[in-house]
């Protein structure tokens, strides 16, 4: 059993510091699997409002490329996200293959129903770590916020639906700056308890940086084992792939991305949006875990939707491989 275990993982062994033997055992995974959250948590940051037509090749194109989790949209009042408004028609639009899942993110019981019925196998509820942050954002504090998930996971229970948690701002907010880990721990277990399959740590504005994801990931990794565990690391101050590496050394083996670095945080002024896909899996491919993805698939996603909304990637990788392909403009 324990050699099944450990089959997922690429294990280091032991480190001398001031001439003393210390065990350090990294345990980094031999694959990892992406969730793409560029259609969702990208397009939703992005001042342009694609048509739905474009947004359903997207995830078309994304389906093609080998991922194995697709973000489509979200369920939320087009009053506070008009970008997402056409989150029905977009899922119901989607080539869903077999073996890929498309989750839709449903902030409350009426954004559940309303995803059930146009097909969501698949849903997200999302909490955060700091009371202010939480307020702002959903107008209710962590502790509310989590308790009208309630109601979507018991209804998810019910209808043989599974359903992600997000926990936001696990580092930094933009209102009480540092976060305790602690803090992080106790949302972190409410969602657990409530019933979610797995927990994406997001460092919402990007603030984190290898020794702060240190600290919170050795207080969360008390409240349960590393298979629960995504991170969702934003690159504002460009340490989202620094942070994506520390968090595979604790074992962790699902990371959020988004094509292009689409996306942003509306609350950190010059944020550069999610870490992007194509630089995440170049990285991985080059420390040799697998992810499946077809890299120069992937980066032709990127540059598609790019044109799409007008704007230049954010991925060091495409922006690379045009430059060694000068007639691929």
């Amino acid at each position: 059993m324990f050699r099944q275990a450990f089959s997922r993982y690429s294990c280091g062994g032991t480190i001398s510091v001031f001439g003393c033997r210390r065990l350090s055992v990294i345990c980094r995974p031999v694959e990892v699997r992406i969730v793409e959250v560029g259609p969702r948590d990208g397009l939703q940051n992005e001042p342009k409002i694609l048509p739905t037509a474009v947004k359903i090749n997207l995830i078309d194109q994304l389906s093609e490329t080998g991922l194995k989790s697709i973000e489509a949209t979200s369920f939320v009042s087009p009053r506070w996200v008009p970008q997402m408004a056409d989150n029905a028609q977009v899922l119901k639009g989607i080539k869903s293959h077999p073996g890929i899942s498309y989750p839709v993110l449903t902030p409350n019981l009426k954004g559940y129903q309303s995803a059930l019925a146009a097909g969501a196998k698949e849903v997200a509820v999302f909490g955060a770590a700091s009371e202010s942050f939480s307020q702002k954002n959903v107008n209710c504090g962590t502790a509310e916020a989590i308790e009208r998930f309630r109601c979507v996971l018991e209804a998810a229970k019910k209808d043989n639906i599974k359903v992600r948690g997000y926990v936001s701002t696990v580092v930094g907010c933009p209102y009480e700056g540092a976060i305790k880990p602690s803090a992080v721990a106790k949302v972190v277990e409410a969602l657990l308890d409530l019933g979610c399959y797995e927990i994406s740590l997001g460092d919402t504005i990007g603030v984190g940086t290898p020794g702060t994801m240190k600290k919170m990931l050795d207080e969360v990794l008390k409240v349960c084992s590393v298979d629960k565990f995504a991170v969702h690391c934003h690159d504002t101050y460009g340490q989202a792939l620094p942070n994506i590496l520390t968090s595979l050394d604790y074992g962790i083996s699902v990371v959020d991305s988004s094509v292009s670095g689409l996306g942003g945080c509306p609350y950190a002024r010059g944020a550069s949006g999610n870490a992007a896909t194509e630089d995440v899996v170049y990285m991985l491919h080059g420390m040799g875990i697998a992810t499946g993805i077809d890299l120069p698939k992937l980066i032709n996603v990127g540059k598609y939707i790019c044109e799409e909304l007008g704007r230049q990637s954010e991925s060091k990788v495409s922006r690379a491989s045009r430059k060694c392909n000068p007639g691929d403009q």
